[in-house]
């Protein structure tokens, strides 16, 4: 029978742990803030961030959060949804098996980035099982949409890497209202309404301000434990972005590589026009639910100018610049001014 460490170190059955979590959740549930996020889910507010309400009653945010043991050499994919999250597992992934597989014979060109860098929280851990993953090699390559605040202490004490991208928040509406309409055939709402909810913070994994301002904060006081990624840095210069990653995750480039274009092959080989014609991403389903192609749209940066009333636009700058004050954190984006934001 497996068994899991509790805060104190002791040992405990995971199917003890299991029905632990089960009668708290029949109990939490109920309990909890709701709200809707223009889609078929309800969500519900946890511990500061909204999820949606299905994933807390299968237990999968709190079995990850209770029941996961990190490794020193686990490197993990963070991010809120639709924040290049898709790109860089491609990445990362390349990254760290560019010695195992070529661009001719990668796994990528037959499954969606999502399924070799899976999801804890609703991937692994949302079953009635607690997975088994003391037999993944080493390193191995997670990922999380959830907030550092509600991350497991056996990641925030271990070594391990997390690797975290955000993206302007325009963009990211822009990018979740349109991956909503491919997942959704009901989901009608406009997307004014929806940047006034994403801005609010409604949308799940939210919201936006504390789930970025977290990992900002933590990669400022511990550089070495968290890499803070810009999407639109990476669209500039991916190939700097790279070497950047590699350096992070302990798997840097040789002078040998450099120049054999190795850098560049692995952008080639995971950029958006090569992995969306992919035929498993134009007609598989991630999961056996959700259609690949929901997560390969167009990838740009500033296009959310076609969306919004330029009294709209004022407003939600002036959102942004309240939520972002006192971190020095800016954003930069084309049609977007450069918002620098200090006491």
């Amino acid at each position: 029978m497996e068994q899991t460490k509790t805060k104190t170190g002791c040992l405990i059955s995971s199917s003890s742990m299991l029905e632990d979590i089960d009668e708290e959740v029949k109990q939490l549930v109920p309990t909890l803030p709701k709200s809707m996020d223009g889609t078929i889910f309800e969500l519900s507010l946890y511990q500061g961030f909204w999820f949606p309400t299905k994933l807390v009653q299968l237990n999968g945010v709190l079995s990850f959060q209770r029941c996961f043991q990190a490794h020193d050499q686990d490197i993990i994919v963070s991010s809120i949804p639709k924040c290049g999250t898709t790109w860089l597992k491609a990445l990362i992934f390349s990254i760290v098996n560019r010695t195992r597989y070529t661009p001719s014979n990668t796994p990528l060109l037959t499954t969606n980035p999502h399924n070799p860098i899976p999801f804890l929280e609703f991937h692994l851990f949302n079953s009635k099982e607690i997975p088994d993953l003391s037999k993944v090699p080493s390193p191995r390559l997670l990922s999380s949409h959830v907030s550092h605040s509600l991350l497991p202490e056996s990641i925030k004490q271990s070594k391990c890497r997390i690797v975290y991208i955000c993206r302007n928040p325009f963009d990211s509406v822009v990018s979740l209202w349109h991956h909503y309409c491919e997942m959704f055939t009901d989901f009608e709402m406009p997307m004014e309404e929806f940047f006034e909810l994403y801005f609010k913070g409604v949308v799940s994994y939210g919201p936006y301000w504390d789930h970025v301002l977290g990992y900002w904060k933590e990669s400022l006081e511990k550089p070495n434990k968290v890499l803070f990624l810009k999407y639109e840095d990476m669209k500039e210069d991916t190939v700097s972005c790279l070497k950047r990653i590699a350096e992070f995750i302990g798997h840097p480039f040789s002078e040998e590589e450099d120049r054999n274009s190795v850098i560049e092959e692995i952008v080639e080989l995971c950029s958006l026009r090569k992995l969306k014609n992919l035929e498993v991403n134009k007609n598989g389903m991630y999961m056996g639910k959700s259609p690949n192609k929901a997560f390969f749209r167009k990838g740009e940066v500033g296009k959310w100018v076609d969306y919004l009333s330029p009294s709209k636009k004022q407003h939600l700058e002036n959102v942004m610049e309240e939520k972002l004050k006192g971190s020095d954190l800016s954003f930069k984006a084309f049609y977007l001014r450069f918002i620098s934001i200090k006491q």
